[in-house]
């Protein structure tokens, strides 16, 4: 039963663990349309301190008719810049230089095309999309927020779980002796065991 219990524990632990992650990716563009693309953006965008690109942005493109096909030379730039709190002279919110990364094919599929930024502070960030290609150029807007991924990394995990595997260790190990320790019942007559009573000729 304590076993039981210190295993449902462990698995509350990791579940919680889990659920901590920021979430998955998200849509911040949904088919919208600049002739001749139709565009759709998909993001899961991560403040990191280590310089990893925690920015994840993925842009799906189709053409119409839907049975056309992305050239070749089609070139996604995804580009990310953090908005300070500090208001310029005219008004609006000043912002730093420009991240900007071209995206890949992914799985050599031109009209699904990711991108990673390193976005080292948490924020409001402008995004914007820039694609040039032999159909033309189209450039679309959004806005997103960078916070930091809260999941913790894979060591912590285990430093999370360790006491409670060990702990389910040491009780099955205890019951084990236990069991081992046991004296053996002696069965009489009917059993398979050796009888106590001394038979006489």
């Amino acid at each position: 039963m304590r076993h039981a219990l210190i295993v449902a524990v462990a698995v509350l632990v990791a579940q919680r663990i889990s659920l901590a992650h920021s979430g998955p990716p998200f849509p911040i563009v949904t088919d919208v349309v600049r002739p001749p693309y139709t565009i759709s953006i998909w993001t899961d965008p991560d403040a990191t301190d280590d310089g990893s690109p925690g920015g994840q942005f993925w842009v799906v493109l189709a053409l119409t008719p839907k049975e056309a096909r992305i050239p070749p030379d089609t070139r996604v730039t995804v580009s990310a810049r953090r908005i300070t709190q500090a208001p310029s002279l005219n008004g609006s919110q000043s912002s730093r230089r420009a991240i900007t990364r071209v995206a890949a094919p992914v799985r050599g599929d031109l009209g699904n095309q990711f991108a990673a930024l390193v976005l080292s502070r948490e924020g409001l960030y402008d995004v914007q999309v820039d694609i040039d290609g032999p159909l033309g150029r189209a450039v679309i807007d959004s806005r997103i927020e960078v916070t930091y991924d809260a999941r913790p990394p894979a060591y912590m995990l285990v430093w999370y779980l360790f006491p409670f595997l060990l702990a389910g260790f040491l009780w099955t190990r205890l019951l084990l002796r236990r069991r081992a320790g046991l004296p053996r019942r002696r069965t009489g007559e009917g059993g398979r065991g050796p009888s106590d009573r001394v038979h006489v000729p």
